[in-house]
């Protein structure tokens, strides 16, 4: 569907009040008999309401202006080539990764977070049909979440997630990040409903360190007093309630430490282990090392073909100026 919206798109990209037929057909040629019917008066409707949707939806489909994203997306010219298909990777008893990835904010942003929002959709439909939860279960890191993964209902997904097999573990760089895709009571809901969070250093936000700090909670600190009279002297000891950790001293937490927040127990100050110290440091520095050398060998391709159509271009201009300058 994405090839004819993509062709669709030059064809009506300046008619504001025509859908392109495209997305209509494929709606009425599946089980979606109501939406083509809905889609078809959006353009008439209240010009607020109308503007809304029509901005929505260039925003979801902004990656169609990538000539480079397209072929991603588009049946191959020459078959046959490997096909990904969501509800056979989300099958009970698959143990296959999908690595998906681009840059923050990149264009292709919106088409990860479909993708990645198909795949989780369709691990819910087979824990349903396996008995109502996945074997193995299927781990869902969304790192960097808030910028390239941005997923409406993520956090009303958190909710039941867990109890289907499926394991979200959910990457922001701050808590007021996912306000800002969330808003404050689904970044509440998102944070009340992980079983396990994980803060590292470097929290700058005074209001979110006061109330890590006050979940960290208190403990009894002995207090001594003496005092002298009639020429004796006594000792007390006194309780006194006070925090575990000032808003301070969690800013203030070295690199390569945590505070881990788990339901059921009580917080704990842990030890990070970076990925180059584990068993397996070796084998993941090849691997890095053949995907940056994939990269830098791809960034040299495209900048020798983007070198080759601007002298291409630039010859054009020349030849164009000389046939003007003719008599």
């Amino acid at each position: 569907m994405l090839p004819e919206l993509y062709d669709e798109r030059r064809r009506y990209r300046q008619d504001k009040l025509r859908l392109p037929p495209a997305g209509l057909n494929a709606l009425t040629a599946g089980e979606v008999p109501a939406s083509p019917g809905a889609l078809r008066g959006a353009p008439h409707g209240a010009p607020e309401t109308r503007d809304g949707i029509y901005q929505t939806a260039r925003t979801a489909a902004t990656c169609l202006h990538d000539e480079e994203i397209m072929p991603w997306v588009s049946p191959p010219a020459r078959p046959p080539l490997p096909v990904f298909g969501p509800e056979a990777f989300a099958r009970s008893g698959s143990r296959a990764t999908l690595y998906l990835l681009t840059e923050a904010r990149a264009a292709a942003s919106p088409l990860i977070a479909a993708l990645t929002d198909t795949v989780m959709r369709a691990g819910r439909r087979h824990a349903e049909m396996a008995g109502g939860r996945l074997d193995p279960p299927m781990v869902l890191i969304l790192d960097e979440a808030a910028n390239i993964c941005r997923i409406a209902d993520l956090p009303d997904l958190y909710s039941h997630l867990g109890s289907r097999g499926m394991v979200p573990v959910t990457i922001l760089q701050s808590y007021q990040q996912g306000v800002a895709v969330w808003g404050e009571p689904g970044m509440a809901a998102l944070w009340g409903a992980a079983t396990r969070k994980v803060i590292g250093a470097g929290i700058d936000d005074p209001r979110f360190a006061r109330d890590l700090a006050t979940l960290v909670g208190q403990h009894d600190v002995p207090v001594r007093s003496a005092s002298y009279g009639d020429g004796r002297a006594s000792e007390q000891i006194s309780l006194r309630r006070q925090d575990i950790m000032q808003a301070a001293d969690i800013r203030a937490l070295p690199p390569g430490t945590a505070l881990l927040l788990a339901t059921g127990a009580r917080p704990a100050l842990i030890q990070l282990r970076p990925w180059y110290t584990g068993p397996n440091a070796a084998r993941i520095t090849a691997a890095s090392q053949v995907a940056e050398d994939a990269m830098r060998d791809a960034a040299r391709r495209r900048g020798a073909e983007l070198e080759v159509t601007s002298m291409s271009s630039a010859q054009d201009q020349i030849d164009r100026a000389r046939q003007d300058t003719r008599p």
